[in-house]
């Protein structure tokens, strides 16, 4: 972690003026994001996600509140910010009909490289992203997952410190996604790049984000690693098969650590912080009691229950959010 963050945004707002009034977009965000961390940046239609992106990608300036990109004010110094900043949106960036390197050169000439710069840092970048044998080829002869990878490319092409990445995957097959994260995850590892990612795939976020932000009606309302998110909003769960779980139902409710312990016919089910270090107290509580048991398994939260929980709605593949009858949680830091 470095000591000056990739990503500073404090007291960020937007309004917008509407028939009906004044619109708050975005009430009041706060955000680190550290030199080379991966954060996902989640939240349902309309939370205000969208619009945070755009105030600190620079596209869009705040009505209050300040963002800095690598030490750079986006409102005073958006030229400087932006030479830190690389931006992969949803849609392909590139022309259909140029071919992959022509527009790596000219992307790179846009953000001032001299012409042989351009096409050394072009080659090395296709390198990189494992495109180098589709350099002269056109994108619309491309592969959904090759087309996103040359819309990276372009982002890196002038070496930014920051990548934000746009729902990068979406509508890819899961092998094009695998393959895509391959080439993120190498990126970070060889040049330390900064990744701020939004993502309406929640088990993408959970496997691949150092670190998540749930945003829900304008403000922050999580932010911490997916394993503490879960622990503190859901639990695990052990679940226990035996034929006397009626007398081993009350043994377990004394465990400590055990926050709930219920039963249904012959499966006992018992909510505990880290199931992994529970389930040996636990299955030797019930070789104490003399209960055999037949089966043991433990269940950890999803990604997708802690985001229920916090906005009472669920999010889909496509982007939207279904609305459930849960009441979402308080605001929670971890």
């Amino acid at each position: 972690m470095g000591e000056v963050a990739m990503i500073r945004a404090e007291g960020l707002r937007k309004t917008f003026e509407a028939r009906g009034g004044t619109i708050e977009a975005v009430r009041n965000v706060n955000l680190d994001v550290a030199t080379g961390e991966l954060v996902a940046l989640l939240g349902p239609n309309g939370a205000g996600k969208s619009t945070t992106l755009r105030m600190l990608t620079t596209l869009l300036p705040p009505t209050a509140g300040s963002v800095h990109i690598a030490g750079h004010d986006v409102v005073r110094e958006p030229g400087r910010a932006r030479e830190a900043i690389g931006y992969v949106g949803q849609k392909n960036a590139s022309g259909v009909s140029h071919r992959i390197r022509d527009e790596l050169v000219t992307q790179g000439r846009c953000y001032g490289l001299t012409s042989g710069d351009a096409r050394r840092r072009g080659d090395e970048v296709l390198e990189v992203l494992g495109l180098g044998d589709l350099a002269a080829r056109t994108p619309d002869t491309l592969s959904g997952g090759q087309r996103r990878r040359v819309d990276i490319a372009l982002g890196l092409i002038h070496k930014p410190k920051v990548l934000f990445l746009d729902e990068p995957s979406t509508g890819l097959d899961p092998q094009s996604r695998a393959g895509l994260w391959d080439q993120i995850q190498l990126l970070r590892r060889q040049h330390g790049i900064t990744v701020l990612l939004t993502t309406h795939y929640l088990d993408e976020a959970d496997r691949t984000a150092d670190r998540i932000v749930i945003v829900d009606r304008g403000e922050v309302i999580a932010n911490g690693t997916a394993d503490a998110l879960k622990a503190d909003l859901a639990g695990d769960w052990i679940h226990i098969t035996t034929t006397d779980a009626e007398r081993a139902a009350p043994s377990l409710r004394q465990i400590p650590g055990v926050s709930v312990a219920t039963q249904e016919g012959n499966r006992l089910s018992v909510r505990v912080a880290d199931a992994e270090a529970s389930m040996p107290v636990v299955l030797r509580c019930l070789h104490n009691d003399a209960i055999t048991v037949s089966r043991a398994s433990l269940q950890r939260p999803s990604l997708d229950e802690v985001f229920l929980n916090l906005t009472g709605r669920r999010l889909d593949d496509s982007g939207g959010a279904t609305q459930t009858a849960v009441e979402p949680n308080a605001a929670i830091h971890a």
